[in-house]
């Protein structure tokens, strides 16, 4: 098998993977637009997929360097680690859309690194420092998102408190800079999770002397995060737009200015966060502020359970899967 051979059927892997990524991670963007009645289903479907695909080339390639050269060993990070842990995560999220969970792909993805990474080099080759702030990032962003939902909830009701009903409809529209600044920040985040893996791939391949994101490999991320958002997942959708409370115009837009303020900090810091985790808190924060007794906290429950289990779930299952492609690669000849 070539390396010419072995990079297409890794560009399939990452690419199918960041689809659906964006499948997956299109409620984030729309679910509090379409349920607040902001925008149609469409509309808010295709300015999440041109956000999607902005952001990577607006705010640069921080998390992929993150994702790709410090959560383990270079020397660790083979071909067969790098698809094992790609697929692994893509069957946890199509096995999670599936039940209409909103579950992190970061987290699935970090941990499908992990566990092929550790089967094929041992405990040894991952970087505690680099899971320490992959770690942190993905603990912190949560809770930063609920406290700036209800600060920015806080803010809103009390700038509009002589206001008429007809206030709804200026945030309704504000919510098309909201909304496309929500977008753009989870571009910039998520489609480079993928970028970090392929990059690594070529070093490993032996196409570049050095990790390095090349702009062609921006551009067929960011256009395959795209194209899944614009198919949406229309199960977590229901989910996060509808579950939680009714979702107002007021609730839809300041959870849109929390979660797109801290997933674009996050972004900017190198930090991989969980989109859906955050716009998660998010809404659950511009409710708790305004009634506490508004919000259905059981949901949070069952949510919690799938986030709780997706690095160790995934990891878990990378195992298999690294045996199973390390296997076939030497079949292979490489």
């Amino acid at each position: 098998m070539s390396a010419l051979t072995l990079l297409a059927v890794l560009l399939v892997v990452a690419l199918a993977f960041d689809f659906l990524n964006g499948f997956n991670d299109s409620a984030t963007v729309v679910a509090t637009i379409i349920a607040s009645g902001a925008m149609s289903a469409h509309g808010a479907l295709v300015l999440a997929a041109l956000g999607n695909f902005a952001g990577p080339f607006l705010f640069g390639v921080a998390v992929a360097q993150t994702v790709g050269a410090e959560i383990a060993e270079p020397h660790a990070v083979t071909i067969a680690v790098v698809l094992a842990a790609l697929l692994a995560a893509s069957l946890w999220d199509l096995a999670t859309w599936y039940l209409g969970l909103p579950v992190s792909s970061s987290h699935a993805l970090v941990g499908g690194i992990v566990g092929a990474a550790a089967t094929g080099s041992g405990a040894a080759a991952i970087h505690a420092q680099g899971l320490w702030k992959v770690g942190i990032a993905l603990l912190v962003s949560p809770l930063a998102g609920f406290a700036v939902a209800v600060a920015a909830m806080h803010a809103t009701r009390w700038l509009l408190r002589n206001a008429t009903p007809k206030s709804n409809v200026a945030l309704s529209r504000a919510q098309l800079f909201t909304g496309s600044a929500l977008a753009l920040s989870h571009g910039a985040n998520d489609a480079q999770k993928t970028m970090g893996l392929i990059a690594l791939g070529l070093v490993t391949l032996g196409f570049t002397p050095a990790f390095v994101v090349p702009w062609w490999v921006v551009f067929a991320s960011a256009a395959a995060i795209a194209c899944g958002t614009a198919l949406g997942g229309w199960r977590i959708i229901r989910t996060l737009g509808a579950r939680f409370y009714r979702v107002r115009p007021i609730h839809a837009f300041t959870s849109q200015v929390a979660a797109g303020a801290v997933i674009l900090g996050s972004s900017l810091a190198g930090g991989p966060v969980s989109s859906t985790q955050v716009v998660s808190m998010t809404i659950l924060g511009a409710g708790a502020a305004e009634r506490r007794s508004k919000v259905r906290w059981g949901v949070l429950g069952d949510l919690a359970v799938a986030w709780v289990l997706t690095v160790p779930a995934t990891a878990l299952l990378a195992v298999p899967l690294f045996h199973l492609v390390d296997a076939l690669l030497r079949q292979g000849g490489w």
